[in-house]
């Protein structure tokens, strides 16, 4: 996303945090975390595998997110909605994002 943003300055993310615990059990408590601090440098030190504080508060807002991937049946991550209501899961390169993006802006 951030390579995304580095070339084009019209595309804007919005991230929810939705952990897979079944694939990492850790997740859970570190989306906690990063919403509690409200940090995107703890988001990147999770994804870059660093160690992460204890959360500070409850955020209940990972419990929706939980229940919202639910409810949509969102089960992968990344899982990529677009501003048509389009929905497409995986791993995409710069360019493939861009690309989608692009294609399904109307």
């Amino acid at each position: 996303m951030k390579k995304v943003i580095e070339k084009r300055k019209d595309i804007a993310f919005y991230i929810k945090l939705y952990p897979l615990v079944s694939i990492h059990p850790s997740a859970y408590e570190k989306s906690k975390t990063i919403l509690c601090n409200k940090s995107l440098k703890l988001l990147e030190d999770a994804y870059e595998g660093k160690k992460l504080p204890k959360p500070k508060c409850e955020a209940k807002e990972i419990d929706d997110n939980i229940k919202l991937a639910a409810d949509l049946g969102i089960s992968a991550t990344p899982t990529i909605i677009m501003p048509n209501g389009k929905v497409f899961i995986g791993f995409l390169n710069v360019e493939q994002l861009i690309g989608l993006i692009d294609s399904n802006s109307n």
